[in-house]
This record gives C-alpha cells, structure tokens and sequence, in this order.
C-alpha cells in the first residue's frame, strides 16, 4: 500500500478513535453517572445499551437515505454531528436529555463506520482488505487502550461531564484531520436503495453471517459493561485503580485486532471459527479467575485479547459475501453489519443486566461465553457452505 493509502486510513483511525472512547467511556463511568443522576447502575448500563440499538436501527436506514452525499463531505458532516452530540452530553441535565445526545451521536457513528469501512476496503486490493480494515479499526483499539482510561480518569477526578467534553474536542480534532488528509472518494456506481436492504435482510446466507456478529460481540460485552463494578466488588480493587486496569485490557484488544486483520486478509470465516471458540474460553474462564485479585489480570488480557478479534473478520467477510451474493448491495450490508456488531452490544448489555440484577454478577461470564459459543457454531457452518458453494477468494 502507499503512503497516500495509509495517511487516508490514518485519518480513518483517528475518527475511530474518537468514536470508540465516546461509546465506550461510559463502562468505566457507570457508577459516578448514576450517583450524579439519581438513577441505579443497571438503569445507567441503558446508555450503553440504546446507544447500541440507535447505531443498529439507524444506521442503514440513514445510509440509504444519503447514499448520494460526496463520501468525503459526508464522513466530515457526521463528525460534525458526531462532535455537537458529545457537547450536547456534557451538559445534559437529566437521564432522558443524556439519551437523546447519546442517540445522535450513535447514528452519526454507525454511519460513519458504515461509509468508512467500505472505503478502507475500496482503497486496497483484495488480500489486504482485511488490513486495511483493521488498520481502521486500531483508532477503536486505542480508544480501549488510551480513550477509555484516560476518559475514565477525567471523569472521577473532573466530573463524568468532562469526559464528554474531551470527546467533543476529539471529535473536532477528527473532522479536521479528514477534511486534510482523505482525498475526494469516487461514488458508488449503485446508489444504495431500501431494496437493497430487502435483497439482504432475505437472503439467509447474509442474515447467518449477520447474527454470527450479533452473537460475537454480545459475547464481549456481556461481561464488559459491567467490568468496573466486578474489578471493585468481585476482584477487591479500588476505583482510582480501574482506569489502570482498563489500559491493560486495551492493550490485549490491541494485539487481538492486529492478529484479528491478517487473519481476515484469507478466507475470513475460516479463522473466525477459531476466534469465536476462544473467545467462548476465554469468558468462560473468567468465573474463577477475576474473583481471584492475583489472577485478574491474567483474566483481562486473556478477555481482552479475543474481545474483538473477530472486529476485521466479520466485516470483511460481509463485504465478501455481498460482493458475491447480492454486489449491487455492498454498501449497505457494510451498514448492516456495523447494526449487527451493536445490536450484539445491546443484546449482551441486556442478558448481562439480568445477571446483575436478578443472579450474580459473574453469570455474566458464562452467559457472554454461550453466545460466543453460538457464533462458533454458525462460523463453522458458513465455513462448509462457503465451501460448497465455491465462496472461496
């Protein structure tokens, strides 16, 4: 790849990185929001959870109503509204206003990854798509090594609001760093349309890989939301330490989503298999070694690693199978896929709750390991019917 190529995905990442501390600051807030808020943490995990569901409605219905928008103006605009979202965070007064920021951020940021990850991958050839895709995704790795904990610090020590205002200021940085460093991206030659939809969202092939992401990432977060409460109550640790703690497991979700992108550059569902099955273990694991203080953090990058390994793959392997079953639809089964990774993180979000507030905190474990368990088994069977079908780069 060139150096034009990678600068472009640079500023690519840095949009992802501002991106990803926004969505994910909040894990490690749960507590102080709700304590300023008057509200429980099981009520405050909500903002994560709806934050998920407006990126999984909104996000292909807004791609298909502004497919005809200039790609690199529009990537602009919703860092634009992706900035005004997070101002608009740090001041609400109220759950509901909260909510509503949340939400119009989120769109802008299911779209915007929607309408980037598609140009990664138009920019590169084909065997280094899932590198190129990844290269994207590091702006979200770092977000979980660097974003979060620092956010997380911010925010205990300045105030939950001002974490979102030091997103609002990235995001700024983002659009800046866009409208200078991505060229003038050419048009699709199909306009994407709510037929597109229709032709994927029927097509049982696509809605397999769909739900294999669902379950993926519902697997991670399962246990991840409620990871700064465990590491206090379960694993005995202090609050000033959980923003250590959370570059720590960044810094596994660092190594995962590098090792996740050269894997994605083959067949991608073909390692998925193997990613899938360990991060099911890895979860697993986690009911006899984050209770122990001494093994935690063995439990975190062993969590960390495999969380979102799967990040470049399944994107990846979306854009395949558009490409061979519906081409006329890549654009927006990239959508769809970015609506999957957060319904995933809604529904986790959701059975996690249940197991905090109706069983015990760490059933949280065994319940996101059952879903990777699930996205496994689907892996594995898109593996033979890819096979059978001669869906093979």
């Amino acid at each position: 790849m060139s150096s034009n190529i990678y600068v472009a995905l640079f500023s690519l990442a840095v949009s992802a990185f501002a991106i990803g501390t926004t969505e994910f600051v909040i894990v490690g807030l749960l507590q102080e929001v709700a304590a300023d808020l008057g509200i429980t943490v099981t009520k405050a995990g909500t903002l994560i959870s709806w934050y998920a569901v407006a990126i999984a409605i909104g996000t292909p219905i807004v791609a298909v109503l502004t497919g005809r928008f200039p790609k690199k103006g529009y990537l602009v605009f919703l860092m634009l509204v992706f900035t005004a979202g997070n101002a608009l965070s740090a001041i609400a007064p109220s759950y509901l206003l909260l909510l509503l920021s949340r939400i119009i951020t989120a769109v802008a940021h299911g779209v915007f990854f929607a309408v980037a990850a598609t140009v990664a991958a138009d920019m590169v050839p084909v065997t280094k798509k899932g590198t190129a895709i990844s290269i994207m995704f590091t702006g979200l790795t770092f977000a979980t090594i660097m974003g979060v904990p620092l956010g997380t610090y911010i925010g205990q020590q300045f105030g939950w609001r001002m974490s979102f205002a030091v997103v609002a200021v990235l995001g700024l940085i983002a659009l800046l760093v866009n409208l200078i460093a991505v060229k003038k991206i050419q048009r699709s030659e199909h306009l994407p349309t709510l037929r597109d939809v229709g032709s994927l969202i029927v097509n049982p092939r696509i809605i397999a890989a769909l739900v294999m992401t669902v379950l993926g990432f519902g697997g991670t977060f399962a246990i991840f939301t409620y990871i700064s409460p465990i590491l206090e109550k379960v694993s005995g640790y202090s609050a000033s330490s959980i923003s250590m703690l959370l570059m720590v497991y960044g810094i596994a979700v660092a190594i995962g989503n590098i090792v996740g992108g050269k894997l994605a550059n083959g067949h991608p569902v073909k390692t998925l298999r193997f990613v899938f099955l360990f991060q099911a273990s890895a979860l697993l694991l986690q009911i006899w070694l984050l209770p122990s203080k001494t093994l935690s953090i063995l439990s975190l990058l062993l969590m960390g690693l495999f969380a979102f390994m799967m990040s470049s793959g399944v994107q990846a392997y979306i854009l395949m199978l558009a490409e061979k079953l519906v081409p006329s639809a890549k654009d927006v089964a990239s959508a769809l896929n970015i609506s999957a990774f957060n319904i995933g993180i809604a529904a986790g979000t959701a059975l996690g709750g249940i197991a905090v507030d109706h069983m015990h905190i760490m059933d949280t474990a065994w319940i996101g390991a059952i879903m990777a368990g699930f996205a496994f088994l689907l892996a594995a069977v898109n593996y033979k019917l890819d096979k059978k079908q001669n869906i093979i780069r």
